[in-house]
């Protein structure tokens, strides 16, 4: 099976929003993902050097899923994660985590 197959298969079966993305981040010993952005650098300084923050950083787009995103993900090149719930408010698929030493207890309780 060659690589526009595997992906095709993997889109199918994890379907998503395909107008956002989330990318992993790391700071400070803490971790998380917070969405993929588009913004010009250059005036984000220059909003930051002001005082702002990116948070209220307006000029600033969410970056769609492509498939170059998802196969740097596939390769190992990138953390990313995606938005189950479609437009519609329909999910294909739902992911659940559970951590510490009880969690097979509380997995029974979902």
């Amino acid at each position: 099976m060659d690589s526009t197959h595997i992906l095709a298969y993997i889109k199918s079966l994890f379907a998503a929003r395909e107008d956002v993305f989330a990318v992993h981040w790391q700071k400070d010993g803490k971790q998380g993902y917070m969405p993929a952005y588009q913004y010009d650098p250059y005036l984000y300084r220059i909003h930051k050097m002001k005082g702002g923050s990116f948070k209220d950083y307006a000029d600033k787009t969410y970056r769609e899923l492509t498939d170059y995103e998802m196969i740097k993900h596939l390769k190992g090149e990138q953390l990313i994660g995606v938005y189950p719930l479609l437009k519609d408010n329909t999910s294909w698929f739902i992911a659940a985590d559970f951590d510490g030493d009880h969690w097979q207890e509380e997995s029974l309780l979902c």
